[in-house]
């Protein structure tokens, strides 16, 4: 992908920082911030703290390749909300987020999406 066009790098670089709040959000509910002294793990469950885990860790390294516009950051952070929203969606109890969450998230992969539509189309225009 082309991600270093100029018409992409501000898209781009807002979808990342978008990425790196979500990222973030996730790590603070890994420490526990708002559970007082109350264990993290304890609270939400062993499984539903690890995948917690993995798409924390997944979304901040997904925002890093988005910002220095790799191609593999978009690819890392449409496999990791597809994911998480596919869990979601089937009734997995370990995946708990807000109404408000869920439609970040959607609009998080909605833009990615959006982001591949516009490569390839000026992709094409570059081809011709």
């Amino acid at each position: 992908m082309l991600f270093q066009a100029p018409i992409f790098s501000l898209y781009v670089r807002i979808v990342a920082i978008l990425a790196l709040i979500l990222g973030l959000s996730d790590a603070s509910r890994l420490l526990g911030i708002n559970l007082g002294a109350q264990s993290p793990i304890t609270a939400m469950g062993f499984s539903a703290f690890t995948f917690l885990a993995v798409f924390c860790l997944a979304k901040l390294f997904a925002a890093v390749g988005l910002w220095i516009k790799a191609s593999w950051g978009a690819v890392l952070l449409v496999g990791v909300t597809s994911l998480e929203l596919g869990l979601y969606l089937l009734g997995s109890p370990d995946i708990r987020m807000s109404m408000l969450g869920f439609g970040v998230r959607v609009v998080l992969l909605a833009a990615i999406i959006l982001i591949f539509i516009l490569s390839l189309r000026f992709a094409r225009a570059q081809a011709d």
